[in-house]
């Protein structure tokens, strides 16, 4: 459930790095590329910091955090990757 609420907040993120690119940038869809640009590599701070916790607080090892960190990584950086890709263009 925790990895399921986590993709969330990063969808949520990626619908906020969206808004800002529209209300901020100049409205086109150049601005949504830039946007989704931005949010790979702060998502990837994110899921690097649940990693973390996981292990330092809930104590699990490395190598069990790491399948649910690329998943929680991946998931929303894909669809940020799209975004970028068809408003890139």
């Amino acid at each position: 459930m925790h990895t399921i609420m986590v993709m969330g907040g990063g969808f949520v993120l990626l619908a906020v790095f969206l808004l800002a690119g529209r209300l901020l940038g100049d409205g086109s869809s150049a601005a949504l590329a830039v946007a989704a640009r931005w949010f790979i590599p702060a998502w990837f701070v994110g899921a690097g910091i649940n990693m973390a916790v996981g292990v330092i607080k809930a104590g699990y090892s490395v190598a069990e955090e790491l399948p649910i960190f690329l998943l929680i990584f991946a998931v929303p950086a894909v669809v940020a990757g799209l975004v970028w890709w068809k408003f890139g263009r």
